[in-house]
């Protein structure tokens, strides 16, 4: 995976094969941002909280698709998943995700 699909999202492919097995999506940017619109049955997990969620995100068991509004947060968490072992990609702006569901 490129730098600029780590920033900004991966292609749709791995996010819609993510999706197709299930994966749960979560939203990293602010509350006041999320309630402007989110895609249907996605989880608020504000970037700065992902950290403290980490135990709680684990317990979900399913892999995670992180987005925001333009990918940039959505990768950052992406990486904090990583490396906590949960499998995640960065779905990027969340307008995309919601147009892959």
């Amino acid at each position: 995976m490129g730098l600029l699909s780590t920033l900004f999202g991966t292609g749709n492919d791995q996010t819609k094969e993510l999706l197709d097995k299930g994966a749960v999506i979560i939203d990293v940017r602010s509350p006041g941002e999320f309630s402007g619109g989110h895609v249907k049955g996605s989880k608020n997990i504000p970037l700065q909280s992902i950290e403290g969620q980490i135990m709680k995100i684990k317990k979900l068991n399913k892999p995670v698709v992180a987005c925001c509004a333009s990918g940039m947060r959505s990768g950052q968490a992406t990486e904090i998943l990583k490396r906590a072992g949960i499998e995640a990609t960065n779905g990027g702006p969340w307008t995309k995700v919601n147009a892959l569901v």
